[in-house]
């Protein structure tokens, strides 16, 4: 049986400021990956770049989008369709960003359900705000992916990807980013979350990735000690030398 690649996915936010920096980050980013045995790479970048570094994409890189809206057309100022997605095979939906800004679970739902009926392949990101003594997070975690998921129906798990990106980890040091063990009971409790809904078999096989203070020097613990079969990285995968060496680390 062949054995899965590691997925890596760069969520580039709002940035870079030009497309020529675009371009300069994407190109140094080609030369690692072309090197990659084990690992696969997506960069999402911001819409407006995706066509420009499309041109110039001769590397395994596959790009992505950042998020995207759930009807196909009509008088939705600034939202981008399915279809004006169909080259790009992944999107990220409900990150915790986008979920500050005022998307609720319903509004990620129909998103995840119309990206998945479009053939588009969604990362579908979730995490808690905080965490406390009584375990309240646990129940919100579980409502949020429940919520989340929807009516979205089984036979569509297959095309499923779950971030787990807790928000009280953004933006720490790597030494003060969610330990590996922590991860990895996290995951256990997902895929209970997932089986519940719908059963083992299809809760087991949905990936897992981890985000939240991921860089070089911890990357390589999370996927090994958290068991999670990829990474959701930020701000890191602008930064073409420190993303080089944790791809390098983890392949």
């Amino acid at each position: 049986m062949k054995k899965q690649k590691l997925l890596i996915v760069g969520n580039w936010k709002m940035n870079p400021e030009t497309g020529e920096k675009a371009k300069e980050i994407f190109q140094g980013t080609q030369k690692i990956v072309k090197t990659l045995k084990n690992t696969k790479v997506v960069v999402c970048p911001p819409f407006v770049y995706l066509s420009d570094l499309g041109k110039i994409n001769n590397s395994k890189i596959v790009l992505g989008a950042q998020d995207m809206f759930w009807e196909k057309s009509g008088s939705f100022t600034g939202e981008i369709s399915s279809n004006m997605l169909k080259k790009e095979s992944y999107v990220i939906l409900g990150h915790s960003e986008r979920r500050n800004l005022g998307e609720t679970d319903e509004m990620v739902s129909k998103k995840l359900i119309s990206a998945i009926k479009a053939g588009l392949q969604p990362i579908l990101c979730i995490g808690e705000k905080e965490r406390d003594a009584h375990g309240d997070y646990l129940l919100f975690l579980r409502n949020q992916i429940i919520n989340s998921l929807g009516k979205l129906q089984k036979r569509y798990l297959v095309d499923l990807i779950i971030a787990y990106e807790p928000v009280w980890a953004i933006g720490k040091t790597e030494a003060e980013a969610m330990k590996p063990t922590d991860i990895h009971e996290m995951t256990i409790f997902i895929k209970k979350v997932l089986s519940e809904k719908y059963d083992q078999k299809v809760a087991t096989a949905v990936p897992i990735l981890y985000g939240g203070s991921v860089g070089y020097k911890n990357a390589k613990d999370i996927i090994v000690l958290g068991e999670v079969q990829g990474l959701l990285v930020g701000h890191e995968s602008l930064k073409v030398e420190k993303f080089s060496e944790l791809l390098k680390n983890v392949d």
